[in-house]
């Protein structure tokens, strides 16, 4: 049986045209979650999110291996919502007040207590500061416009207007937090390769 692996199954979420918004119904998933704020490029406990999120992650993933072979999966990748004001705003040149959630969706066998476990086991190989901070939580979307991003992280900001001008010709309000999803690793891809998917939900 081949390994479940989230992205495939749910290719809309995952995948949008590159350059060309698209709108999306996001269901309710389940995430491991740390919030934070600061510059992700300079912040450490962002670096220091991440780098706890994907030890539990795979940490749970060969858990549930283990009980049973058949329940592999593959590990999603990380995502982050982020903003600057009360109301989900999102200022793109002020970093420096950029507060942000640090997540990846997990399956639903997962549970409370697999993540105690698996916490605790990561927590045995390495430090992991900011597995204190995780919390395993249900989020959905619902209504929300995306795009594919291909480029450095800092380039960014034409692909949003991009989204932002779909959104405004659709007369959708904006509603929520910017949501960033990173399928490339960018210790092993050129930032030119980079492909981020970025999402913006809509609706009252």
């Amino acid at each position: 049986m081949p390994k479940l692996d989230l992205k495939r199954s749910m290719r809309r979420l995952y995948f949008p045209p590159v350059g060309q918004p698209v709108l999306v119904d996001v269901p309710e998933l389940s995430f491991l979650a740390i919030d934070g704020r600061g510059d992700p490029a300079t912040s450490r406990p962002y670096r220091e999110a991440v780098e706890a999120l994907f030890a539990v992650s795979f940490a749970l993933k060969f858990m549930i291996k283990r009980v049973d072979p058949e329940d592999d999966y593959t590990v999603m990748p990380l995502e982050s919502l982020w903003w600057t004001g009360r109301g989900g705003e999102f200022d793109l040149e002020d970093r420096a007040r950029w507060r942000w959630t640090a997540m990846i969706a997990q399956p639903p066998a997962v549970t409370e207590e697999l993540v105690r476990r698996a916490s605790a086991q990561a927590a045995l190989k390495r430090p992991l500061p900011a597995l204190a901070k995780m919390r395993l939580e249900r989020f959905r979307e619902g209504l929300s416009a995306q795009i594919m991003h291909i480029g450095p992280y800092a380039e960014e900001g034409p692909t949003i207007e991009k989204l932002h001008a779909f959104i405004a010709e659709h007369d959708y309000p904006m509603r929520g937090k910017h949501h960033e999803i990173y399928l490339s690793d960018p210790r092993r891809c050129a930032p030119a390769r980079l492909k981020t998917v970025l999402r913006q939900p809509v609706g009252l």
